[in-house]
């Protein structure tokens, strides 16, 4: 409980009246925090001024994938002076670095001070003003990338291993043999073609081809289990796997989520998400993915990525991984999404990765500059792209076998591609070749009068469909004709349900192997409803767990 003294010993107080030390005393939190612990977290939105009353608090930044520390607040000093002066988030978390005592005033309460004692506002404004300044020399530094990479464009790997870097939030620099920033960015003799892609580590290492998982270890990724046995294996790390993640950490089960490539699925590739609740100004899929990462290692999920699931012991509740690699759990929760489609045409798979691209390949829009780019599909996640892309190509036109975007595409999203002057909507159309040698230069479109017609296409990228990649899956789990997870109640009308119990509404067929998101048989495939299917999963792991304990007490 705080006291007038406490409050008085803050030099930015020390000189207030007695009844405003009295309100402050009676109206602010007094907030113990243990080593680790954090009084706030970068981003916070909720305005408050804090008072540091001992201990010593780190200022820490996530800064390209990296934590740095920005500077220390100790005793004395005070921090959010900045949110409470300009209204914005803060800037930075800020986490005790030894046991401390913070004093957390209202924003309400602030300002009911400031307006008794005007002197508070403007020293609290001129430190904001100061630190603003330091945030500027800051954001001024140029960024420090991890890895420096050299490859061709037209190089698969080179393009799977760009996109595997930039989904995982890694900073890198891309160097092509004819870049005119190759002397500056590249120290050396450039690399033969034949042992590209080239990656330079910030300290130095240089590695030819190397392995994913090898790349991913050295640079920090966490890609083995740290524990015998979990509460909940989360396959997949999409929104509804991520959102599992998140829930089932912060409840404290013992949580881990495996990720084939990179947190996020289908879902991180999406350039811009206007109808997501909570984002007014929209937020793009790997920002969204970012950021639901990040909460669910502090809460204490483990994220594994570049490892496959090769299969489940629906007995045992077992995971196998890739490299023979077991993995114990209580319960597994299914997200492993949906995959694209390919096009069955000559030479699709030839130029894949060479032009072709499934989703909104986000790592490739610098180098579609001033390029024509094709999209086919009509969904939102292309008309999203399209939107993206608008701002680095010529023109971008959507190729749509349907006869309007209305059944397919939401409203808003229609209303801004009609607004851009160089997206292009081409309906009751189709791709019926590409072509090219080295890499895709032009496309046959069959149009509405069955002509058909070839174009000069800088990149193409593919959204038609999906199917769900379910086929490793044992047979004790049912699914659909087309591979979609059966769940609560469509396992029992499928036969496909004998426990005494009903099935939860997530449950597969299996007792304690739930499913969420889009694997699973439903009509409706949104992030918003991947993300209430994740959180909903967890609720009914407690379930069963609670469900588990009481049999295991029942006499025999």
């Amino acid at each position: 409980m705080l006291t007038i003294d406490d409050v008085a010993a803050i030099p930015l107080f020390s000189a207030l009246p007695r009844p405003e030390l009295e309100l402050l005393a009676t109206t602010s939190a007094d907030i113990h925090l243990r080593a680790g612990e954090y009084a706030v977290h970068e981003g916070g939105g909720e305005r408050a001024l804090f008072a540091v009353l001992a201990g010593k608090m780190e200022v820490v930044k996530l800064i390209d994938g990296v934590e740095r520390t920005l500077g220390w607040r100790v005793a004395g000093t005070i921090f959010g002076e900045i949110p409470i002066a300009i209204g914005s988030p803060f800037y930075g978390g800020y986490r005790a670095s030894e046991p401390s005592r913070v004093m957390r005033v209202e924003a309400r309460q602030y300002y009911a001070i400031a307006a008794a004692s005007p002197e508070i506002s403007l020293k609290v404004g001129a430190l904001a003003r100061e630190r603003i300044g330091g945030m500027q020399g800051i954001s001024a530094e140029p960024p420090k990338p991890l890895v420096t990479m050299f490859g061709h464009r037209w190089d698969p790997a080179c393009a799977d291993m760009r996109r595997f870097l930039s989904r995982n939030q890694i900073t890198f620099d891309w160097v092509a043999p004819d870049s005119p920033a190759l002397s500056t960015l590249w120290q050396g003799p450039p690399p033969k073609e034949g042992d590209c892609p080239v990656l330079r580590l910030a300290d130095g290492t240089v590695f030819s081809r190397p392995k994913v998982r090898d790349l991913a270890r050295l640079l920090g990724l966490q890609t083995s289990a740290r524990l015998a046995e979990y509460d909940a294996v989360i396959i997949g790390g999409g929104p509804a796997g991520l959102a599992a993640a998140v829930y089932g950490a912060s409840e404290g089960l013992r949580t881990l989520c495996i990720e084939r490539e990179a947190p996020g699925g289908q879902a991180g590739t999406s350039s811009r998400i206007e109808n997501y609740l909570g984002f007014p100004s929209g937020v793009s899929g790997d920002e969204l993915a970012s950021r639901a990462l990040q909460q669910a290692r502090r809460l204490g999920a483990e994220i594994l990525v570049t490892r496959s699931v090769t299969g489940i012991d629906p007995e045992m509740h077992e995971v196998l991984l890739d490299g023979d690699e077991v993995i114990r759990t209580r319960t597994i929760i299914l997200a492993t999404g949906v995959k694209w489609r390919r096009l069955k045409i000559e030479g699709f798979d030839r130029l894949l990765g060479k032009g072709i691209y499934f989703g909104a390949a986000r790592s490739e829009a610098g180098a579609a500059n001033g390029l024509d780019l094709y999209l086919i599909d009509a969904g939102n996640s292309a008309g999203q792209a399209a939107m993206y892309f608008a701002n680095y190509a010529r023109n971008v036109t959507l190729i749509v076998r349907g006869e309007s975007l209305e059944k397919s595409m939401s409203h808003y999203l229609i209303e801004q591609l009609r607004g851009k002057s160089n997206i292009a909507v081409q309906l009751r159309s189709e791709v019926q070749a590409v072509h090219g040698d080295t890499h895709l230069t032009a496309i046959d479109i069959r149009d509405a009068s069955k002509a058909v017609r070839r174009h000069d296409c800088g990149d193409l990228f593919v959204f038609i469909g999906a199917d769900a990649e379910t086929e490793w899956l044992p047979t004790e789990i049912a699914r659909d004709a087309h591979g979609y997870v059966l769940t609560g109640d469509d396992t029992v009308k499928a036969g496909r349900w004998s426990h005494s119990r009903d099935p939860y509404l997530l449950e597969t067929s299996v007792p304690g192997v739930l499913a969420c998101g889009d694997v699973r048989l439903s009509p409706v495939k949104r992030v918003a409803s991947a993300v209430g299917e994740g959180s909903m999963a967890i609720a009914f792991v407690h379930q069963y767990l609670a469900s588990d304990r009481r049999s295991q007490r029942r006499p025999t």
